[in-house]
């Protein structure tokens, strides 16, 4: 069943009224009944789903069988179900509150913010709200007004008819009027400071708590801009996008799609009708709110009456944070829409100090870079991270790094208690592939494979559009095919693996056995004697300058990794194969004979097409794009 009924989590503050009950059908036992939270996955107050095969499953746990999936693509930058919808009716004041920003909720309170919207379904005669201030005033003035409870004398009273809409956004002090009842769509969030509550007390008979020190550091006291929502919405933001539905009898249906983009909120705030959708058709009255999941089709509604219906909308100009974490040093950097990399810094990885210090270390960096670009974490849609070594995606785990010297890290969960962004993690030569792929050599591809030749042989595969990493974790791991049985020792502990002969490490120990074996003097000479400074790129430059010896070693190179390449073009059959690395500075010098290599060896070349063989060309950036790109 596509759509799903809910019901709500009920509250009884000392403010509410009853026309929840009278007015909009909800069974409650109780005297006062302020709120009903009717789209909720917040553990304060959950909604319950009532049809179909999850009847009686919580909204969460709907959510966790069947799969984010429901939730949308625009979802995804959020760790938790982005939004929470009430009705709430007072009968009373409300006392003078204001919301906290994200960045000040995640740091004191490890949760988000709340900015909100109201919509007047009723409202007494001469009913009023605040909202904001009448002009500006500083904060000592704000923090005297309280303290001689004075604070009304600034506010902004705002006479309310039914129809009005209010944009609340965080850090506005704002507080609702007796005689009104409301539609809330807000953050998924609780967190509430209370300025001014009319000397009340709570059941308890003590005054009823204000959080004076919290108002001061989050409240705006200079007046808010208008908020000028696009047509057709009514209200319009970063987390939610709601328009208004009119049914009328005899008048044409309302129809619409529901997207794999988000999933659709409707809240009947008015009369009765019907929804049809994949075949099915369900009934709704006044007060009902109802979930349409992503990809659920297209649908259509009847009836007579008003809903408001909520979607999340993609977000403008969003920002990725990429991290390539190095053996030597992190590189961050702050990726746009386009793929581009608008900021970036590096910090040193010094994994001796163990892994909790260098995640730390790299989340101070983020906001760092944050910071100094005036962005906030609101501005991020979540962070992609490409690590050395053996990698458990799925569970946000570094199960091995040699180069850090990490078992079994939980990167993501440590990285989120600094940063709260959705984040997922990659090996670092997928992420240097998918980098490629989006914004370098690949772009357009779908099928490449990616060789990453520096001290090891990294391997990042794209197939049909999509990161290839094996049935489980770990795999394509091209660097440890074995390619001469009982060979050269690789780093992995093996022998023979494809590492061991076309890294530059292997031609560095190649340029070293023919220096101790006086076979090239020019050798010696171009490392100053000192074999230690050897290194895969003087192999190369002694063969240019005719050293039969390292011409020798070179061809070799080349034919071996010639086989490499032949190897990946007949099991992978890609449009191209991207060399990238320290050694891939060679140029048309590396890629030149080996195109060559491939197109005389590879199997079926004269019936099928070959790959091109071709030099990555982002360099350091690819690892930053690509893992910025996981997102």
């Amino acid at each position: 069943m596509a759509v799903l009924k809910l019901k709500p989590s009920f509250k009884d503050y000392i403010w509410g009224g009853s026309k929840l009950k009278t007015d909009f059908g909800k069974v409650y036992d109780g005297e006062v009944l302020a709120e009903s939270w009717e789209l909720s996955c917040h553990p304060d107050g959950p909604s319950w789903i009532t049809n179909g095969e999850y009847a009686g499953k919580t909204l969460r746990e709907y959510i966790d069988l069947a799969g984010r999936e429901v939730l949308g693509d625009n979802c995804r930058r959020f760790l938790d179900f982005p939004i929470l919808t009430k009705f709430i009716d007072a009968k009373d004041n409300l006392s003078v509150q204001v919301h906290p920003n994200n960045a000040y909720a995640l740091r004191n309170k490890g949760q988000y913010g709340k900015t909100e919207m109201w919509y007047v379904l009723d409202c007494e005669e001469g009913a009023c709200l605040y909202y904001d201030f009448k002009k500006a005033i500083d904060v000592r003035e704000f923090e005297q007004r309280i303290a001689d409870n004075t604070l009304l004398e600034v506010l902004n009273e705002v006479p309310v008819k039914k129809g009005d809409v209010f944009f609340i956004e965080a850090g506005i002090a704002h507080a609702i009027g007796k005689g009104i009842v409301i539609a809330e769509i807000q953050q998924n969030s609780n967190l509430t400071y209370r300025i001014y509550d009319y000397g009340r007390v709570g059941k308890d008979g003590q005054p009823r708590e204000l959080h004076i020190h919290q108002a001061l550091a989050v409240t705006k006291t200079e007046p808010a801009t208008v908020h000028k929502p696009r047509p057709p919405y009514i209200a319009e933001c970063d987390y939610f996008r709601v328009r208004k539905v009119f049914l009328m009898d005899g008048a044409e249906k309302y129809r619409d799609v529901v997207g794999t983009d988000s999933f659709v909120s409707l809240l009947a705030v008015d009369g009765r009708g019907i929804i049809r959708n994949q075949g099915e058709m369900t009934a709704f009255l006044k007060g009902d709110s109802m979930l349409l999941p992503a990809g659920s089709g297209s649908f259509e509604i009847e009836g007579k009456g008003e809903l408001l219906l909520t979607t999340i909308g993609s977000k403008e100009n969003p920002i990725r944070i990429g991290i390539d974490i190095g053996g030597t040093n992190i590189k961050i950097g702050l990726v746009d829409a386009q793929g581009q990399i608008v900021a970036s810094s590096s910090v040193a990885t010094e994994a001796w100090q163990g892994s909790s210090a260098v995640i730390e270390r790299t989340a101070e960096a983020v906001l760092e870079l944050l910071s100094a670009r005036k962005l906030k974490l609101d501005d991020c849609v979540g962070i992609g991270i490409g690590c050395p070594g053996t990698v458990n995606a799925g569970e946000g785990l570094i199960v091995y790094s040699n180069n850090l010297a990490w078992k079994n890290v939980e990167i993501i969960k440590e990285l989120q208690h600094y940063i709260p962004l959705p984040a997922v993690v990659e090996n670092d030569a997928d992420c240097a592939a998918v980098g490629e792929w989006k914004a370098g050599s690949g772009q357009g591809c779908r099928n490449m494979v990616m060789l990453t030749i520096g001290t090891g042989l990294g391997s990042g595969i794209i197939i049909n559009g999509r990161l290839f990493t094996g049935g489980s974790y770990g795999g394509a791991e091209i660097g440890h095919w074995v390619l001469v049985h009982d060979g050269e020792p690789c780093t992995c502990g093996q022998r023979g693996c494809l590492e061991a002969y076309v890294s530059a490490s292997a031609l560095r120990r190649e340029g070293i056995r023919a220096a101790q074996m006086v076979q090239s003097s020019l050798l010696n000479e171009l490392c100053g004697g000192t074999l230690e400074h050897m290194s895969a790129k003087l192999v190369f430059e002694a063969a240019d300058a005719g050293d039969e010896a390292a011409k020798e070693i070179v061809e070799k190179y080349i034919h071996m990794l010639g086989d490499v390449v032949t190897s990946v073009t007949n099991v992978f059959r890609p449009e191209k194969i991207i060399l990238g690395g320290g050694v891939c500075d060679q140029g048309t010098v590396l890629t030149d004979p080996l195109n060559d290599y491939v197109r005389q060896h590879a199997f079926g070349r004269t019936y099928v097409p070959v790959p091109e063989i071709e030099r990555a060309v982002l360099g350091n950036q690819a690892g930053i794009i690509g893992a910025a790109n996981l997102i």
